[in-house]
């Protein structure tokens, strides 16, 4: 641990993609939707799994590399509008986190998401699962002219939430994440349960790496949910 948890902890922010939520075989399902529509083989799951928290083109990429990055911006479109239809299918939140999330509110802890998602996406996947009221601060990809691993915007969701960056946790499971939490001066941790975009989180400098929510809401000593 590079230094200490905060001895007052009043809030958790978290990434999306990979953290909080498993995307990735919606993030899929629109690939292989769209290679269909371009007559192009759809690649293994796996490969695809491990870039989605970099976003469309990255995704892309795995299927249509050889057609070069100027055609790959002009299926960008296509592919949002395909992943939109399908946004939330499969979609669901990493085993441990509802539970997470239900201990953090228990305690009066306010928690938000940070995520370089565009708005229209972000809005309408927490809309579907029910996440739109329950998240104190919400700042995507779009909110602001920079986006992770800028700090800007995890300084703006914890003014969003009234929170103190420095008695505030920032959660996620890309280095852009570790790299955004720790310039705005919160706590971070690497959530090796995510993609990771084929990186070691050990070697992100994170204050702390877990391997599952459930320790997260140990390292807070968060009581267990009653029903």
């Amino acid at each position: 641990m590079s230094k200490l948890l905060p001895s007052s902890v009043s809030g958790v922010l978290f990434d999306l993609d990979g953290t909080l939520l498993d995307s990735a075989p919606d993030l899929y399902a629109a690939l292989q939707e769209q290679c269909a529509e371009e007559g192009v083989a759809s690649p293994a799951y796996a490969p695809v799994r491990e870039v989605v928290s970099r976003g469309a083109r990255a995704v892309l990429r795995c299927a249509f590399a050889s057609r070069g990055e100027a055609a790959i911006e002009a299926l960008v479109p296509r592919y949002l509008q395909l992943y939109e239809q399908l946004m939330a299918r499969d979609t669901r939140a990493f085993d441990g986190v509802d539970d997470l999330l239900t201990r953090l509110e228990a305690r009066g802890l306010r928690w938000g998401i940070v995520t370089n998602k565009a708005a229209f996406l972000t809005d309408e996947l927490l809309r579907r699962i029910g996440w739109s009221t329950r998240a104190a601060a919400v700042v995507c990809g779009d909110t602001l002219p920079v986006k992770k691993p800028d700090p800007a915007p995890v300084l703006l969701a914890c003014e969003r939430a009234g929170l103190v960056p420095g008695q505030c946790l920032f959660v996620g499971d890309d280095r852009r994440d570790v790299q955004a939490g720790t310039a705005a001066g919160l706590f971070t941790v690497a959530a090796s349960w995510g993609y990771l975009d084929g990186g070691d989180p050990h070697a992100w400098d994170a204050d702390v790496v877990l391997d599952h929510p459930a320790a997260l809401a140990a390292l807070l000593q968060l009581e267990p949910a009653t029903a």
